[in-house]
């Protein structure tokens, strides 16, 4: 068994969710303190790719980054980087589909945060940037860890966009998701089978693992309670 595709939706995986916890926790902190309608405008446009269809999001793509477009013709000359058809391209796929479940679990966990410990914190003559390292994002760790596990989760399964930007060639752009469909279409169905339950273990071990965290931070939090009365 090839086991490119796992190696490569791996790694995929990781280094978009890298990226998506950075820019989410960033636009969620960043949202979360603007005014209400430039909140609501940028709460749209940042949610939007949650419910394109991915298929939608891989032309945009395309359109963005094709080798024909002014992106795409820029990394060529200047890079000699193709930004579609190569197994990173499947990068930018990934980061804008799982993106918005970064983003909204940050921002949940942001919006429920207690803002008189900031202000406790800003009184003590600490600077914004050690309040929210300090202080915002301790006390707001537990969602943002689930967020960047549902945006781990995503990036791993994800099939639409990804087919379209980077295509299927085995052992250069294959991923677990293109491979189980490739396999059904030339009728290897116990292959795609195979396939299949490799990605349903790792998603149940990647919830598994969220759940645990988020009951050990439960457990953290009732017993801080405890010891404060």
């Amino acid at each position: 068994m090839d086991w490119y595709p796992l190696v490569n939706s791996l790694r995929i995986a990781a280094i978009s969710t890298v990226i998506v916890f950075f820019l989410g926790v960033w636009l969620a902190n960043l949202v979360v303190r603007a005014p209400r309608l430039v909140k609501g405008v940028l709460d749209v446009i940042l949610t939007l790719p949650l419910v394109l269809p991915p298929t939608v999001v891989g032309y945009l793509l395309l359109i963005l980054l094709g080798p024909r477009r002014p992106l795409g013709m820029l990394a060529a000359e200047f890079l000699d980087l193709r930004l579609t058809m190569t197994w990173y391209a499947a990068i930018f796929a990934t980061v804008v589909v799982s993106f918005p479940l970064m983003y909204r679990t940050a921002r949940g966990a942001f919006e429920a945060f207690d803002e008189t410990l900031a202000d406790a914190g800003r009184t003590l003559g600490h600077s914004e940037r050690w309040v929210f390292w300090r202080v915002k994002m301790p006390c707001c760790l537990q969602g943002i860890v689930a967020g960047a596990v549902l945006a781990f989760a995503r990036a791993l399964g994800e099939y639409g966009a990804t087919s379209m930007i980077c295509g299927y060639t085995p052992g250069s752009t294959a991923t677990v998701s293109t491979t189980v469909y490739q396999l059904w279409r030339t009728g290897d169905d116990a292959g795609a089978f195979a396939w299949v339950m490799v990605n349903l273990a790792i998603s149940a071990v990647v919830l598994l693992a969220m759940n645990w965290f988020e009951a050990r931070g439960r457990a953290s939090s009732a017993a801080a309670r405890g010891a404060a009365r």
